[in-house]
């Protein structure tokens, strides 16, 4: 299985890979504030909002559906930015092409579920547009695989996964924990898959992304996701865990990439197992704590 290197369908501008726009598309003017203070950044790659929140429980905001879409074909009129939404079933799919949307991604409740997967696979069949995979809410490898080839089998070659965490049950400082091994893996069974990661929801909480966005540089992730928003303060979902685009600059200017030009396979497979006990050896400390 073959997948387009990402720099063939996301130009970097400047650092890492950056992929950043707010959690909710809540009107035009807060979708079109955050993007042109964005755009003033320099760093993003690619301008991402949610258009339908799946929520775990009814009344909370579910995004703004097709409406949204509008404002977001305006916010890549003006201000250029390639734009990405989350899609969840074949109907969220055939309007994001419809409106023209740059790049699709799965989250991680649709990723669970193989038959919405399929949904969507069935939809993009014949379609040149690049979908990215979130890992599913919990600690299955396959179910991640899964999906990556459902969409690839439906002839899309412009992908990347996207690690988010992974949920647990208990005490954990997370929102969804790393579990970084799980990434690491999946990089065995598809070695030239862009992985992206998104600390955002890794975390929950803006305080701890800078270091775990370090932490996904550091083990040779190919670009970040992070939310931001003009106000988080008023965000309608997941305020904590946003940053204002001056907050984002600030994180942004303190990763230090490290370039190495080592492309020994057998050393490369070491480093994953080391990283690999490392991570093994961080939870059986967590858990004695």
């Amino acid at each position: 299985m073959k997948f387009e290197p990402l720099h063939h369908w996301i130009k970097p501008v400047s650092g890492p890979l950056l992929i950043s726009g707010p959690c909710g598309a809540e009107s035009f003017e807060q979708v079109m504030t955050t993007a042109a203070q964005l755009k003033a950044l320099n760093k993003v790659s690619l301008f991402r909002a949610g258009v339908w929140k799946p929520r775990t429980r009814p009344n909370a905001f579910e995004g703004m559906g097709e409406e949204a879409l509008k404002w977001l074909v305006e916010v890549k009129k003006e201000h250029g930015f390639p734009i990405t939404v989350e899609v969840a079933n074949a109907q969220h799919t055939e309007l994001a092409l419809k409106y023209g949307i740059d790049v699709l991604w799965i989250g991680a409740r649709t990723t669970v579920n193989p038959f919405s997967v399929q949904e969507i696979a069935d939809v993009l069949k014949g379609v040149d547009v690049p979908v990215m995979v979130k890992n599913p809410i919990h600690a299955d490898l396959q179910l991640w695989i899964g999906g990556i080839e459902r969409i690839a089998h439906a002839g899309i070659t412009k992908m990347a996964a996207i690690h988010r965490g992974f949920y647990f049950y208990g005490k954990t400082k997370y929102r969804n924990k790393p579990l970084w091994q799980l990434p690491i893996e999946l990089r065995t069974h598809f070695p030239d898959l862009p992985l992206i990661c998104d600390p955002s929801h890794i975390c929950g909480n803006r305080e701890l992304i800078p270091s775990v966005a370090q932490k996904a540089l550091d083990l040779g992730m190919d670009g970040l996701m992070i939310e931001s928003h003009c106000d988080p303060s008023k965000a309608l979902s997941d305020a904590k865990q946003q940053f204002t685009p001056a907050q984002l600059r600030e994180v942004m200017n303190g990763l230090v990439v490290r370039h190495t030009s080592c492309e020994d396979e057998k050393l490369q497979n070491k480093l994953g197992d080391l990283r690999k006990i490392i991570d093994e050896i961080d939870d059986e400390l967590m858990n004695t704590l």
